[in-house]
């Protein structure tokens, strides 16, 4: 049965290589011939194919477990040099802010964050060793961070502005209407103690007052995005979004007085 497979192909071969070669000295032939063989090429094609995909699964599995691990580690490569040029931006923002404020200021990093979601307290790399105190004003280039809390040697805490327990004497930059902002348990500040006429809309800029001790004036709190009455109807308190997004923030500065 080998034998006459054998004999098959090889007179198969014959067969195409004489139309071949007949179609390539009488011109006329070539499409005649080229239609003949047209669907045997193609199946001879496939096969080869299938022959190819089989003798080769091995290695192009291999391959292919190669090519994965090679854009991981591409894909690594570019997600680090991203958090570089992340960091080299806020550090960039920060020193230009040193640079320009007349205010003496110390640069930390948040290297801890509370669990509970009753506070909003954060550790920063730099304690009473690097001259930090209780009762610190923190901010960053883009406004009012928080106060420090407790010290240590080379750690602190930082009491953020959007945490219940903080609270600040600031005023609208536009009317100079004056109020005490403090923190609530979402994202948001509150204005309160707002007098009833108080001159105050949406969008408008909050800044501290200078009154609240260790607070300079001027100090970028939020804007204003909704107005409210009090139950008792004798004043009017507004929602404030932080100018800083203290969810991610990862980079401070210290005021030292």
């Amino acid at each position: 049965m080998f034998k006459f497979k054998k004999k098959s192909l090889i007179r198969t071969a014959v067969f195409v290589s004489f139309l071949l070669l007949l179609s390539s000295l009488i011109p006329t032939l070539r499409i005649p011939a080229f239609e003949i063989l047209k669907y045997p090429l193609g199946l001879f094609t496939l096969v080869r194919r299938e022959v190819e995909g089989i003798i080769f699964y091995h290695r192009n599995i291999v391959q292919n477990e190669r090519l994965k691990k090679e854009i991981d580690f591409l894909r690594q490569k570019l997600n680090t040099a991203n958090e570089i040029y992340l960091e080299n931006r806020r550090l960039k923002n920060l020193l230009s802010f040193k640079q320009k404020t007349q205010l003496k200021v110390v640069s930390a990093r948040i290297i801890g964050r509370s669990a509970d979601n009753w506070s909003s307290i954060v550790i920063i790399d730099k304690g009473s060793y690097h001259g930090i105190k209780r009762g610190f004003v923190v901010i960053n280039y883009l406004g009012l961070v928080g106060r420090v809390i407790e010290t240590g040697d080379s750690t602190s805490k930082i009491m953020l502005i959007n945490d219940p327990g903080f609270g600040v004497s600031a005023i609208v930059q536009r009317s100079r209407q004056e109020g005490l902002v403090s923190g609530t348990l979402g994202r948001s500040l509150i204005m309160k103690y707002l007098p009833k006429d108080a001159d105050i809309q949406a969008s408008d800029v909050v800044i501290t007052s200078g009154l609240t001790e260790a607070y300079p004036k001027g100090l970028l709190i939020g804007s204003v995005i909704s107005i409210g009455e009090e139950f008792s109807g004798l004043s009017r308190y507004c929602q404030i979004k932080p100018a800083v997004n203290l969810s991610s923030i990862e980079e401070v500065l210290i005021i030292i007085p």
